[in-house]
């Protein structure tokens, strides 16, 4: 009998389990592809790439683009957006959809850009 059913019972009446905020896109995405390797202790380290929203997204660019994803720009933010939630806490300056690709040359010529 479930905890659900037996309050039922006791009570005379059904009981409502509310579940919790289904996850965004962001929290899939990170969840399905990055979560394997990057734990929360790889964000918590003192020598972590990310400090400030640009660098973060620059990151989420970075790894998604070392992995072959494809992500578009809206999946890339939806990333940062949720580390940045749950980990980060850095002001965000602006969401920089069209930003892409980052200002770092060696990214640039990882991405295929002249």
């Amino acid at each position: 009998m479930t905890v659900a059913a037996a309050a039922g019972a006791l009570f005379g009446s059904p009981v409502m389990v509310q579940a919790g905020p289904a996850p965004g896109r962001g929290e899939l995405l990170y969840d399905t592809h990055c979560r394997a390797c990057h734990t929360e202790q790889v964000h918590w380290r003192d020598k972590r790439a990310a400090k400030d929203w640009p660098g973060l997204k620059e990151e989420v660019w970075r790894w998604q683009a070392a992995a072959g994803l494809r992500w578009s720009e809206a999946d890339i933010v939806a990333v940062a957006r949720h580390l940045n939630e749950t980990i980060y806490h850095l002001p965000q300056t602006s969401d920089g959809i069209g930003s892409l690709p980052p200002a770092r040359p060696e990214l640039r010529v990882a991405r295929g850009a002249p």
